[in-house]
């Protein structure tokens, strides 16, 4: 049977619409707290930006250049687009409708109040004159549009005003006015009311004020609207001198790449909207009419901010897995046994101080570490650079191509270098994903020893308190020794042969996974016991999903939870009947990933960075590692039972891509709320036995 027909496989763009979707669900739902809601509502925007400055531009591109090449699904760049667009429509809809008739009235019933310009009362008013005579208008700039004055080069993502002019001796009738990304966007009034927040936005204190720009001519009329641009990066790595400064000038260029999508005030006239259509070289179907504030995502901050712990999720600490006691260390209690951490549960901080006591150790010769993504103010940059200054050898392979943190990721590359770090950017070719840490230590008459830490996720405090990942201490030889043979790859000029327990993408990761599915289907063939259950954040890559296909065509119960994109159709009769993909969107990102196979009744269990797509596997440096400690084992079980057990924010796929609610009689069981509730009880417990010693 063919199981490559391009009926079996979901596009992967409109998955990941899908998924979008979803999380505009949590904005809806409403047993979230109302800030939380207007969270997941930023986040929707934000990521519709990415969508469409990497894969609509992606798929343009193809269009223009007339490539003919298709994913698994069979649809050519110019159908993919327009399904795009139909489907985009209908989200931001049901966002601003979202916007609209549920959480702003629901703000304003909480005195949360966002105020229109021209209803404000004369005293606010008055104040927010003030404001733009004083604080905008110095750093506002008209900009014409005519032979002598070229169209200005918009920055990506930019909120405009477009302003419509009449008067005599004109040499145009229109002009461009940006506005300021120096300031805020949203402007809170000039006092607090008691018991309330009260704002305004920019782009409509500008609207009632662009006159003052144009003196002795008719404004007939101001539009916001906001262009998206391509922001793919393009360089070859392998022609470039300097890896570094050929991204920094590619960043410098993608913020004024070709426009793909332009967003308008849903009231701007067509002609206007025509106009700007032309200069940007753009159609119809890249405009989008907005019944709201353009661009949400700028309400992040007020979400975050505004002091209403009653419209948040309660706050939490999270548990400490090791205690760490006068005269013991953390490297002691790794010699102990290896260590499980299940964030944000478990608490990160344990990663941070595996690093700070490296950098501070007189024991320690050596530090080696990897770098994705990490925050703008990096605990462990800083150790890194301190052990560095403390003499020891400190490596760091940092991936300078991390999409949207490449600035981030060269500021920390120079600040490193001149601590004195030896910073290298990987295997030419391909991107660094994996998450590793290594820590070479001399103890004396036990002579050197290795300690290791491997993740699923970034080295990024930050996000480790709202992203779900798994990691793993170690000093295990099998894995120190894999891991110091990793290290030398990526640093070095070596060949990859296999190694002990890691599997490492590009090299034998793929095949691996391929091996461990057929496997269990030759198993159900057999009549021995046969499962797969795999947890990743996106499942693209086709020769994957084929061999998943194979194994439930042999009767193999196949378990999925992919939080993101997903090609994979499940349910599909005589192709993936005995194939069931769940998402769950909640209140933490869930990005742990998590393989398991049953292997005839002696279950093996990974855990790594990669998930099942093209990049992870062929295009990126990945690291998957077995969890072989008993108890480490029974954990990654439980993790795995909880999180199928989910019926309240876990959504099925159905056999045509799209999902729905769990239909279940069981009783309401949220697994991260579960989880978290586990983390305080066994901190609770930890802190009851730490006070009665």
């Amino acid at each position: 049977m063919n199981f490559r027909d391009p009926e079996y496989f979901n596009n992967r763009e409109l998955s990941w619409l899908e998924f979008n979707q979803r999380v505009l669900d949590q904005a809806f739902d409403e047993t979230n707290p109302l800030l939380e809601r207007l969270k997941f509502l930023c986040i929707v925007s934000s990521n519709l930006d990415e969508f469409f400055e990497v894969r609509v531009a992606g798929l343009k591109q193809q269009k223009q250049t007339l490539t003919h090449e298709t994913g698994p699904d069979g649809i050519p760049a110019s159908e993919a687009l327009a399904r795009i667009s139909e489907r985009v429509r209908k989200l931001v809809d049901d966002q601003y409708a979202c916007w609209r008739v549920h959480l702003r009235p629901q703000l304003e019933a909480q005195r949360i109040t966002f105020h229109p310009y021209e209803t404000l009362p004369a005293g606010p008013r008055a104040h927010f004159d003030e404001f733009f005579d004083k604080q905008v208008y110095p750093v506002l700039t008209p900009l014409a549009i005519d032979p002598v004055h070229p169209f200005p080069q918009l920055l990506n993502k930019s909120l405009n005003v477009i302003v419509e002019l009449e008067g005599e001796d004109l040499e145009t009738d229109i002009a461009i006015v940006q506005v300021p990304r120096i300031l805020p966007r949203v402007v809170p009034y000039p006092e607090r009311q008691p018991g309330g927040e009260d704002y305004v936005f920019l782009g409509g204190i500008i609207q009632a004020h662009v006159e003052r720009l144009f003196k002795g001519v008719t404004v007939k009329g101001a539009h916001l609207f906001r262009v998206t641009r391509n922001s793919n990066l393009y360089f070859d790595e392998e022609e470039v001198q300097n890896l570094l400064h050929a991204i920094e000038a590619e960043l410098r260029r993608v913020n004024r790449g070709a426009a793909v999508r332009l967003e308008v005030q849903h009231h701007c006239p067509k002609h206007v909207v025509k106009r700007l259509t032309e200069l940007f070289n753009l159609t119809e179907e890249d405009v989008f009419r907005i019944d709201g504030p353009l661009n949400l995502t700028r309400l992040m901050p007020l979400a975050l901010q505004i002091d209403r712990p009653d419209l948040r999720y309660k706050r939490f600490s999270p548990n400490t897995v090791v205690s760490l006691d006068e005269g013991t260390d953390l490297f002691y209690h790794i010699r102990k046994g290896d260590i499980l951490l299940h964030h944000p549960y478990d608490n990160f901080q344990t990663v941070v101080d595996f690093l700070a006591l490296a950098a501070e150790d007189p024991l320690v010769l050596a530090i080696k570490q990897t770098l994705y993504r990490t925050s703008s103010d990096s605990p462990i940059v800083q150790s890194l650079i301190e052990a560095a200054r403390n003499g020891k050898q400190v490596t760091v392979v940092i991936e300078l191509k991390a999409r949207f943190d490449e600035a981030a990721n060269i500021k920390w590359a120079r600040a490193m270098r001149e601590a004195g770090v030896d910073v290298v950017y990987g295997v030419t070719g391909l991107k660094t994903h994996a998450k590793a840490s290594l820590v070479v230590r001399n103890e004396g008459d036990r002579g050197i020893r290795r300690y290791a830490h491997l993740g699923t996720g970034n080295y990024h405090p930050s996000t480790a308190r709202i992203y779900t990942d798994l990691g793993l201490f170690t000093c295990r030889e099998e894995v120190t020794t894999d891991l110091a043979e990793l290290f030398n790859l990526l640093t070095g000029i070596s060949k990859f042969t296999p190694m002990n327990e890691l599997l490492v993408a590009p090299f034998n990761l793929h095949a691996k996974f391929i091996e461990l599915i057929d496997q269990e289907a030759r198993n159900a063939l057999a009549g021995k016991p046969a499962a797969i259950y795999a947890k990743m954040n996106a499942l693209i890559e086709e020769g994957v999903i084929e061999a998943l296909y194979r194994a439930s065509a042999a009767g193999v119960k196949v378990r999925l939870m992919v939080r993101g994109m997903c090609a994979l159709r499940a349910g599909v009769k005589g192709v993936s009947e005995n194939i069931e993909v769940r998402s769950i969107v909640g209140r933490f990102l869930e990005h742990s990933r998590i393989y398991r196979f049953e292997n005839a009744g002696k279950p093996k269990i990974y855990l790594g960075s990669a998930d099942w797509m093209q990049r992870n596997l062929f295009r990126r440096v990945e690291t998957v590692f077995p969890v072989i400690a008993p108890g480490m084992f029974a954990h990654v079980e439980e993790i795995l039972e909880w999180f199928w057990k989910d019926n309240v924010k876990a959504r099925t796929m159905r056999p045509d891509g799209t999902y729905v609610p769990l239909r279940t009689t069981e009783s309401p069981f949220d697994a991260q709320a579960e989880f978290l509730e586990d983390s305080q009880r066994r901190r609770m417990a930890r802190l009851k036995a730490v006070a009665q010693a």
